[in-house]
Order: structure tokens, then sequence, then C-alpha cells
């Protein structure tokens, strides 16, 4: 007999309808996969049978096939497991399905017929808009984040009986229910803003930089407090939109790294150590996965000890911090990541890192500094908006018990200065901040005056910015006015955005 079962694979982080074709027939006692199946598929055959056997059904001592449709797209992963068993029991005669209950049915087996969360459920389920079928089967785990994506009716379910119950129509299972809207959880572990004392240079590009989603640099000795900011930035950024916490959603799902919360509420923060291999950083794999710097899409990725990162793992985010997607070219698979990411940089002046800290003595020679700042590549240093220097913070401002400004206060004149840019933006597609202008944007919205021309030539010419660098100065200066509510850019903005590009200096 033949039975087909709708189940689904994951390219990327989209979703990709598969039909498992299983049909048992006489001869030798066999079983094949075909369709380019992966390992994990190969090995689900000792897994079904096992699963089958112990919650009372046959496994047939009979030639079996399989066939995963389409035949050319490579599969992976053991949410194959449970569409197989199901299609099985189907064409063995041990069940049969009612006739109008038709479902995409993914799930892990354990060899005892509980069902295992898997990867990727959410960009899953979200390839069933294109099927006419009665609704989702997928382990309970995965219920809440497959609710996000479908109008269709989600079942979470614990075993292998529960799934052939809802087939037969002898259960009827609870419908899951999608979470409660997308809501940001500003607190991050209680930080926030106003606990930094003093730095109101630093506290400042912060919000320039949230404000336009510009890459931040910030170059301090030790001590300074430059990962004490970098970690209250998401605190300062707008609350996510739906779509942004469904796509960001995905890539996690992928990763494995979702929890059983469902939708992210949260802003990523994402800081992996300096000793990250390329791969792990943008991704990569055999059957690729999201790197790091996927898993920050639509918050930020710190970069703590920037000179201390293989040179190559910084050249590497040449184009996801150009194109913000990540490309990744298998044998097996290519696959596509989004990558919108604000990188958030930190390092020491020098290698001891006394440079800069007026109370202790640094012993690096010239070429000692010159070849530790070398370490960072000019066009990394480029696609960086804004370079501050972090200066030790002083004593009265360390005893100082005054509130700087909270996350809130921030908060708030980021989200004004974002309303403005949705707004300017709207009909540009894929362009939501300011740092994301291009060329032609730039000469629509960035039009300065006489006096901001002749700033701008004079910064050229000594600090020898590059074309990049030039229209960095410009984006910068847009934001600055967006803050300050001007429609127009003034030569006060002009030169507040200069000097956040304290590295062409060097």
């Amino acid at each position: 007999m033949l039975s087909r079962v709708f189940t689904a694979s994951v390219l990327g982080i989209d979703g990709v309808v598969v039909e498992v074709e299983v049909d048992i027939s006489g001869g030798l006692p066999t079983f094949h996969i075909v369709g380019l199946p992966g390992e994990e598929i190969r090995e689900s055959r000792d897994r079904i049978r096992a699963a089958l056997n112990n919650n009372g059904f046959e496994y047939p001592a009979r030639r079996i096939i399989v066939n995963l449709a389409p035949a050319t797209l490579r599969k992976e992963g053991a949410s194959f497991d449970l569409p197989i068993a199901v299609g099985i029991i189907l064409a063995s005669g041990q069940a049969v399905a009612a006739g109008d209950r038709n479902y995409l049915i993914v799930g892990e087996l354990s060899l005892d017929g509980v069902l295992k969360r898997v990867r990727g459920a959410l960009c899953m389920v979200s390839a069933v808009s294109s099927l006419d079928l009665t609704g989702v089967i997928l382990p309970e785990g995965n219920a809440l984040e497959a609710c996000v994506c479908t109008e269709k009716p989600v079942y979470g379910v614990k075993s292998l009986l529960d799934v052939v119950g809802i087939l037969t129509g002898d259960r009827e299972p609870a419908r899951a229910e999608p979470p409660a809207a997308c809501t940001e959880t500003i607190e991050r572990g209680g930080v926030d803003f106003c606990e930094v004392r003093g730095q109101q240079h630093a506290r400042r590009a912060v919000e320039v930089a949230a404000a336009g989603a510009h890459n931040l640099l910030m170059v301090g000795p030790p001590g300074s407090g430059k990962t004490m900011i970098a970690r209250r930035i998401p605190t300062v950024l707008p609350a996510m939109s739906t779509a942004e916490a469904i796509e960001t959603t995905k890539i996690f799902s992928v990763a494995g790294k979702l929890g059983r919360d469902g939708l992210l509420a949260a802003r990523p923060f994402r800081a992996p150590h300096h000793t990250i291999s390329e791969p792990a950083l943008v991704g990569g794999g055999l059957v690729p996965r999201p790197g790091e710097v996927s898993l920050a899409n639509h918050g930020v990725l710190f970069l703590d000890e920037f000179t201390e990162f293989k040179r190559t793992s910084l050249e590497v985010l040449r184009q996801p911090l150009e194109d913000r997607v990540v490309t990744i070219s298998r044998s097996r698979a290519t696959a596509t990541f989004p990558a919108n990411f604000m990188l958030v940089a930190a390092m020491n002046p020098c290698p001891c890192g006394n440079l800069t800290d007026p109370a202790k003595h640094c012993r690096c020679s010239v070429r000692d500094i010159e070849r530790y700042r070398r370490k960072i590549s000019q066009p990394i240093l480029d696609r960086i908006d804004i370079h501050i220097d972090v200066p030790p913070a002083k004593y009265r401002d360390l005893a100082d018990r005054a509130d700087g400004g909270t996350s809130a206060a921030i908060r708030d004149r980021v989200g004004q200065a974002r309303a403005l840019q949705e707004v300017r933006f709207r009909r540009s597609r894929g362009v939501f901040a300011n740092s994301q202008m291009t060329v032609v944007q730039i000469k629509t919205h960035c039009r300065v005056d006489a006096s901001g021309e002749d700033l701008l030539r004079a910064a050229s010419l000594r600090l020898g910015l590059s074309a990049r660098s030039y229209s960095k100065v410009l984006k910068i200066a847009r934001t600055i006015a967006d803050l300050a509510g001007r429609d127009a850019l003034e030569p006060g903005h002009i030169a507040e955005a200069i000097q956040y590009r304290s590295f062409d200096q060097v």
C-alpha cells in the first residue's frame, strides 16, 4: 500500500514543504529512504522501529520504500521521524486517517514514542500557507513558536499515539494558543544606563548610535566602563516590531537556541569570545547554520577586545556590515541568513592599555602602538560609523549619586528619532534607519549649506576621509539633527559628527 504525509524542511530560515511517500510491498524485509536524506534521517529506521513496537504497532517485515519529495532538495534533521512513522502506520493499514484530516506533521521520536523538540519548527510551519491542510501537528515543546506565523490550527502533542488518534478522529486535541503580542523586555538583568557614572561623551555617542542604528567603536583603557556601556545599549533601543521579532525568532529556532516562550521579545545581545572561529561568527557547517552575526539580528553584536580577534575573523564581517545578510554556499546547500545587527566594539588604545590613562604610565613604543592598531584593517574601520575615546572615570563622577539619565529617558528620545526615520524611509525597501541610507538618499536627505560644506572640506583635508567615511559623517549628522528635531543639517550637527571619527586622526 501507499501513503502520503506532508512535512517540511528548512533552507536558511525558510520552510520548504516535503511530501513523504511510503510504499510497503512484498519481498525481502528492507527499509530504503530516497530523496537526498541526511545521516540523521538514515538513522531514523531504528528509532521508528522501537517507537512502533513500544506503542503497540507492528513494524512491517516487508519491503519499505520512503521517498522524500522534492528529490533535488537535501533534507537534514530528525524532524522526519514522526511523518515517516505515521506514513508506515497508514501504509500498513494499522490506522485509517479520516478523510477531512490532512496535517503538516513534524517531530523527532524517542524510542518510547515520546516526541522531542526540533530545530526550525517556526520556519517549517511558515510553509504551511502554500498547502490546503487542516492544521499542523508537532511536538508540544514547539507549539508556542509555531503559532506565531500561521492562522491554521496548531496542535502540540506528546507522543506518537496522540498523533495517530488525531488522524483517525479518536482524539480531539487542544489547539495551541498564540503568544501575546510582541512586547519588549527592556530590562536585561536589571541593567540601566543610570548606573553609568560620568562618561557623558560616551553616553551621547551611544544615544546617537542607537537613534540611527550606527556601528560604534569604543577605545579606552581597562576599567573605563566600555563593557558596562555596551551591555546597556539594548536597553535604549526601540522595541522590536512583530516582523522583526518573527525573523529573529526564526534564526534562534534554526540554531536550536529558542526557549519555550515562543516569540522573542527582547532584542538579542551577543558577545562572542575573541577566540571564535570564522564559521561560528558568520555561520557555516556542512549544513549551513546561522552564526553570531545572524543571532544578533535586530540587536547588538558586541566584540570586546576587538584587536584580539583574528584578522581573518574580522575581515569576514565586511559583507554582513554592508549587505546585512550572510550567504553561505556549501556543496550540499546554499543558505541566506539575515544579519541586520548593530556592531559595538571595544578595544584598548595600546597593548598595555595605559596610553590614554593620565594616572598610569604607558611603556609601549610608537611602533608597538602602530602594530597593535593595524590589527584592524582600514576597510573594517570605515564600516564602523562612530569612533569614540572612553577615558577613565574620575572619582568625583564615581562618588556622584545623581542620576545621569535612565535607559527609559534615552529610549524615548531614540524612539522619537527613529519615528522620523520611519516616515522618511517608508517608501524605501530594506531601509529603516539613517545608517542604511544609499548614496541617492544621502544626497536627498543630507543637504548642507555653504558653511557646512566648508566644514566638511576642512575635515576631509585634515583627516583624509575616505569616500565611505565622508558618507558616514553625513549619516551621523542626519541622526544628530533628528535627535534635535531639525529638518536641515546645521554646522553644529556636522561638527559633532566629525568628532565621532577619532580613528581617522590616527
